[in-house]
């Protein structure tokens, strides 16, 4: 589970920016929308099963996805360093301000693990890690389990403490790990158990679903559950059919080479055309869709006459049912590509419900879509935004900054830029009559473009 994220000087984020997952006392509302869970030592005892985040382009809010992606990868990928000068390939550190490419880029997760909470700290710029600290709290009272802070006099790590409490310390580990490597890999790497749960959650509980037109992953995803009738085979056409996409069933079929591939293949070397005619004999597979028909007839379509929509949700039924049983942490870019909103919002409410969602799956994901912001899907605690100051600098702010009334309409509350989170348009893109006076508007809406608040 996560409960919280923070990040600074990484791409269009400068300052240090937070997501926090902790479900506000104040809110009693879709008590269904949030996990039930005490931890030692905190007081928020609900924590929300996904966050929103609006804002406009290049506002910052893909950064955040970006930036838990980066550590991530950090962590799955540091241990296989093996040249100490290799520039570590994760860190993008925020470019409009001199001088910025030189401070560390920092990461700050707290999660949970197999029950325990876990504070995960690391600071690095592309040449070296300058911090990386992991702290346990399966009690009340922390447990700082290592910590490594590079001294620029002695040219070395300082590692702390010399006796942790619920840690083994080996010295042998700490030597062999790199400047640019994570201690929390080399540790794994070095066949040691004790930070598995935290390693564990960054490779198997946490994933990242990339809806845009060149992503195909889900579609063989789910393609691969009808193929072998996994257990959620059945659920798989279930959601297909209640989708009002005039599907009843669904099939994987082989799929032909494409045409135009044949015509090149003749214009190829001949060497080529061998390797190419050799893959062709492997045979490959496709979703196939059976519509109902005029009279109840069923009839397939082939895969290339359905829709962008029908693709995009069939990509995701598959990942999407999976990550509901597994419990998995899932951060997803613009959501609602190519999909209705309707549809969006019943995939959020099998989020949302105890019965579709027992092992408390959460989803982080970015959209534009206003009518997302329905007070009967997602409570105000969920809804976040980004937005950029007159340097260029991205900032990440909760709805409740604003504290909406509760019969405010957040939706047009949104799109009137009482929150920020929009584009800022006053002349229109080419300097012709805005919009809002083409709308018969008075006056533009209310974007603050100065003294953003961040949340540091």
């Amino acid at each position: 589970m996560l409960l919280e994220f923070s990040v600074s000087n990484f791409r269009s984020f400068r300052k240090r920016q937070t997501l926090n997952l902790a479900a506000s006392s104040q809110d009693k509302s879709l008590p269904e929308n949030c996990i039930n869970q005490e931890l030692p030592g905190v007081t928020p005892r609900q924590w929300l099963k996904g966050a929103a985040i609006y804002g406009a382009n290049a506002s910052g809010k893909t950064t955040v996805i970006e930036a838990l992606k980066a550590l991530a990868s950090m962590v799955k990928t540091s241990a296989k360093m093996t040249d100490p000068k290799d520039p570590i390939p994760q860190i993008e550190p925020f470019a409009l301000r001199p001088g910025g490419s030189e401070s560390p880029t920092a990461f700050e997760v707290v999660l949970v693990a197999e029950g325990t909470r876990f504070a995960y700290r690391v600071a690095a710029t592309r040449e070296r890690v300058w911090h990386e600290s992991l702290r346990a709290y399966p009690t009340i009272k922390a447990q700082t389990w290592f910590c490594r802070d590079w001294n620029s006099e002695s040219k070395s790590y300082k590692w702390e403490p010399e006796r942790p409490t619920g840690f083994p310390r080996d010295p042998r580990i700490e030597n062999d790990t790199l400047s640019n490597m994570l201690f929390l890999s080399k540790h794994i790497a070095s066949n040691r158990t004790e930070m598995e749960p935290v390693f564990r959650w960054f490779k198997e509980r946490l994933s990242f679903l990339h809806l845009d037109a060149n992503w195909q992953l889900g579609s063989h995803f789910t393609l691969g559950h009808l193929q072998e009738r996994t257990p959620h085979y059945e659920r798989i056409l279930q959601l297909l059919r209640h989708a009002d996409l005039g599907v009843t069933s669904a099939r994987a079929v082989e799929a032909l080479p494409p045409k135009d591939l044949l015509e090149a293949l003749s214009m190829m070397p001949t060497e080529v055309q061998e390797k190419v005619r050799e893959q062709l004999k492997k045979p490959s597979f496709q979703p196939e869709l059976i519509h109902r028909g005029a009279g109840n007839s069923e009839i397939p379509l082939p895969w290339d006459a359905e829709s962008a929509g029908t693709h995009r949700l069939f990509a995701l039924a598959g990942p999407w049912l999976q990550f509901l049983s597994d419990g998995d942490v899932v951060c997803i870019d613009e959501l609602d590509t190519s999909m209705h909103p309707l549809m969006v919002m019943e995939l959020l409410r099998l989020l949302f419900s105890e019965k579709d969602n027992p092992n408390r799956a959460q989803v982080i994901f970015t959209t534009h879509n206003p009518l997302l912001l329905d007070v009967t899907l997602l409570r105000r605690d969920q809804v976040w935004f980004t937005a950029k100051d007159n340097e260029g600098e991205g900032h990440l702010y909760p709805l409740t900054q604003y504290a909406p009334r509760k019969e405010e309409s957040l939706i047009r509350g949104y799109l009137s830029g009482r929150y920020g989170g929009i584009p800022f348009l006053p002349k229109g893109l080419l300097g012709q009559k805005p919009a809002y006076e083409v709308a018969g508007l008075k006056k533009a809406p209310i974007v603050p473009r100065k003294g953003v608040k961040s949340n540091e």
